[in-house]
């Protein structure tokens, strides 16, 4: 019982972490929206070149 129980609060820690890190990927993405979103069109105008 103890192992089953050990086991569920190891999964909801993991859960916690994937959480904090989507939620930080999420802050990233909407502080370097401007940049992000220049560098891919950029990318996108240059490929579109060929």
């Amino acid at each position: 019982m103890k192992r089953f129980i050990n086991m569920k609060s190891k999964a909801g820690m993991e859960m916690v972490q994937v959480g904090i890190l989507i939620a930080i990927a999420i802050a990233i993405g909407l502080i370097f929206k401007t940049q992000i979103t220049d560098f891919v069109n950029g990318t996108f105008a240059g490929l579109s070149s060929f």
